[in-house]
């Protein structure tokens, strides 16, 4: 019997072939030719399709090509780079499927916001069709394995999308346990998933489905837990939505002594500039600099200036954007502490220019 080759060899044979007859080119540079998601530089994806959620959100549905990996945990984001006006703007978006190879897709699901250059464009301007680059999957607002036999979610607007991956992970295994999921939004035209949520709740009689419209009940407080789900504190719980709201609930879990029982899944993070002066920014060896004002991050001025700057949780957590300062003073925006050492790492995701500075990239 033949010996059977993989993917990855056939792909290193195809490079190593391609090396000799490819110059001044890189064998990447004709793969892509061939194949657009072959790269083993970086990982890519095809937008298979954009399907509308609600008139402001949509899915898309992404072919991974190589190098992707369907272990990821449900919950967990990825970045996304796509290209516009010939530079990458990359932003992270929880994913949104479960974790199944076999369908050899995977799935963020977005929501269009005002001030949103990107989400407006993934939303309502992307294509079937086009390639984006991804990042690999990342965050730890997981569903363990085996799942608690008594969880509880509590989610405002697009928050939903990471607990979508659990209920459908569980969902596909035919194992959905006791779960509550208390789900909030403004109106119910707007209510991410809400017939696939309801179908859920007749098709499990232990999963219950609280849903909440605000513009006419008002938002869920935390005053409200005991009669809602009178059995909270027993219950591993999960909350991720508007920060007024994972604030809330944050304390109240403190107060009571279960701080431990709650995971937060945080999409964005209010920093506040102070009095940070700002300054011209150069990147390291690049030869780019752009001058921006003190509630610039170092991340955005490096994404405007047309930089590809690593980043993965953009709210100062996973320290995937640190970078050296090679000379200047920034500032964290949460803290208010001022970084100048040489040689020093800062988060650009939560740092702007105190001076002009230079960044080691």
């Amino acid at each position: 019997m033949a010996p059977r080759i993989d993917g990855s060899t056939i792909l290193s044979r195809v490079r190593a072939a391609g090396k000799a007859l490819t110059t001044p080119l890189a064998p990447d540079d004709y793969l892509k030719l061939i194949n657009p998601l072959w790269s083993a530089r970086e990982l890519r994806g095809r937008v298979e399709r954009v399907d509308k959620v609600t008139d402001q959100s949509a899915t898309l549905v992404i072919k991974p090509g190589w190098g992707w990996s369907f272990d990821y945990r449900p919950g967990q984001y990825i970045g996304i780079g796509v290209e516009l006006d010939g530079r990458f703007h990359w932003r992270s978006y929880s994913l949104s499927s479960a974790p199944v190879e076999s369908e050899g897709t995977v799935s963020i699901t977005v929501k269009a916001m005002p001030e949103g250059f990107l989400s407006e464009h993934l939303v309502n301007g992307l294509a079937p069709g086009s390639i984006v680059r991804l990042d690999a999957p990342q965050g730890d607002f997981v569903l363990p394995d085996p799942p608690p036999a008594k969880m509880l979610f509590i989610v405002g607007g697009s928050g939903i999308t990471p607990v979508m991956s659990m209920l459908r992970t569980m969902d596909r295994r035919d194992n959905l346990p006791d779960v509550v999921l208390v789900y909030s939004s403004a109106r119910e035209e707007e209510m991410m998933f809400l017939y696939e949520l309801r179908v859920l709740a007749l098709r499990y009689s232990d999963f219950t489905f609280v849903e909440r419209f605000t513009d006419t009940e008002g938002m869920f407080t935390v005053d409200q837990l005991d009669d809602v789900v009178p059995d909270w504190r027993e219950r591993e719980a999960w909350a991720c939505g508007p920060a007024p709201m994972l604030d809330a609930f944050s304390e109240h879990y403190e107060q009571a002594g279960l701080d431990d029982s709650l995971h937060i899944e945080r999409f964005s993070l209010d920093l506040n500039s102070g009095d940070a002066e700002g300054g011209t920014i150069t990147f390291g060896d690049t030869g780019k600099t752009i001058e921006v004002d003190g509630a610039t991050t170092l991340l955005e001025a490096g994404e405007k200036a047309g930089v590809n700057m690593l980043y993965g949780c953009r709210m100062g957590i996973c320290h995937t954007c640190d970078v050296p300062l090679l000379k200047g003073r920034v500032k964290d925006l949460r803290s208010g502490e001022e970084k100048e050492t040489a040689g020093e790492y800062v988060q650009t995701c939560i740092s702007v220019a105190a001076t002009d500075c230079t960044l080691s990239i």
